[in-house]
């Protein structure tokens, strides 16, 4: 019934959308088919506030995000370890003896686990005890419980995801990890009353454990030789974005049109930015900038802002563990994802973006969810 009443609905929007946005999209076809995109996005930001209402609900919500971030590292590690590199069933053609998962893109699948990676460092902060141990005995206690309980599973998961982080060889993707967790990390002691020594030692163990000891085996230093290895007779980035630059100047208000970004460019680019053909920007920024003009991408950076703020004000106030742990990971995200936008598209990616409204609506969630009473 639901299929049979959609399908008027779709064969009616198909018929009017074309017409509508051949007025300010150079291809409406793939206009009508990004924003239809699009709009699925805002409603799965609003799924997550109306159904994640419970805090049980929540650390189901946490924990389903972390295991799919564990199974693309195992399944991306095991490929790559293994040397039958599979993407997915499909044989891998590009970034082989690298980690990419179920992803084309090793960029993406480092943008997916960093994601993932948030929450899971989020729900690992809202486990540490806000109180100091007074004896020896009870500091024993702590460890042993730390040692054989939950948290100690939590903390193997993210150390496999890190692992997997760490074999894409993202510079970027590594980069805006370990970033975003020290920003992070210093905001949440700055405004939280009830970071404690453990919040320190955690996150201190996160960066430095996971560098020195995880990087050893997994090849930390090939993502630190590339980052010193780049140049800029390598790289055509730097001209992709100039001439996205020109592409925005000359529509700067309206956009020439959602997802016609591989149409639009052709007409700019010159010879300096390689043979390659670039259906997208390496560049989140300019590709929205270009595609649906400052307008509506300083209102969607606008909404992410806001929802940044209502994470920073959930680690200052509340009290509930949880509820500043799913603010730690939001924040954390999103500073992430503001890094790593600069140099990729996670975002024109459908698994990255969804997730990433997810966290967002968490980021909501963290200040204003109450307890319900029974």
């Amino acid at each position: 019934m639901v299929l049979l009443g959609a399908a008027p609905l779709m064969a009616l929007i198909q018929g009017l959308a074309p017409s509508t946005l051949a007025i300010s999209s150079i291809d409406a076809n793939a206009s009508l088919q990004k924003s239809l995109t699009a709009f699925c996005f805002i409603l799965i930001f609003c799924l997550t506030l109306l159904l994640i209402n419970t805090s049980k609900r929540i650390k189901v919500l946490a924990y389903t995000l972390i295991l799919s971030g564990l199974f693309q590292s195992v399944y991306g590690s095991m490929m790559t370890l293994t040397g039958i590199e599979y993407s997915f069933f499909i044989p891998k053609e590009h970034y082989t003896h690298l980690a990419t998962g179920t992803f084309v893109n090793r960029n993406h699948l480092a943008g997916y686990l960093v994601l993932t990676l948030s929450v899971g460092i989020g729900i690992m902060v809202s486990t540490l005890t806000t109180q100091s141990s007074k004896s020896w005995r009870e500091r024993s206690r702590r460890l042993i419980t730390t040692l054989l309980g939950p948290k100690s599973r939590l903390r193997v998961m993210l150390i496999i995801m890190v692992a997997g982080l760490v074999m894409t060889h993202s510079r970027m993707g590594n980069t805006s990890f370990f970033v975003s967790l020290a920003v992070t990390g210093v905001i949440a002691l700055i405004l939280s009353k009830h970071s404690t020594r453990s919040t320190v030692i955690l996150i201190s163990s996160l960066i430095v454990i996971d560098i020195f000891v995880m990087g050893t085996f997994f090849g930390v230093e090939k993502v630190a030789d590339r980052l010193q290895n780049t140049s800029e007779e390598r790289e055509t980035r730097d001209e992709v974005n100039g001439y996205t630059l020109g592409a925005i100047q000359d529509n700067l208000l309206t956009g020439s049109g959602a997802g016609t970004y591989y149409t639009n460019f052709p007409k700019y680019r010159q010879y300096d930015a390689g043979r390659g053909f670039y259906d997208h920007a390496h560049n989140d920024y300019f590709e929205f900038a270009s595609e649906y003009g400052v307008i509506v991408t300083s209102s969607l950076l606008l909404a992410v802002l806001l929802v940044f703020s209502s994470a920073i004000k959930a680690l200052r106030r509340r009290k509930n563990a949880l509820m500043r742990g799913i603010a730690f990971s939001s924040t954390m995200a999103i500073i992430a994802l503001a890094i790593h936008s600069t140099v990729d598209f996670n975002l024109q990616i459908p698994a990255n973006a969804a997730t990433f409204m997810v966290i967002l609506a968490l980021g909501q969630i963290s200040l204003h969810h109450k307890k319900r009473s029974r």
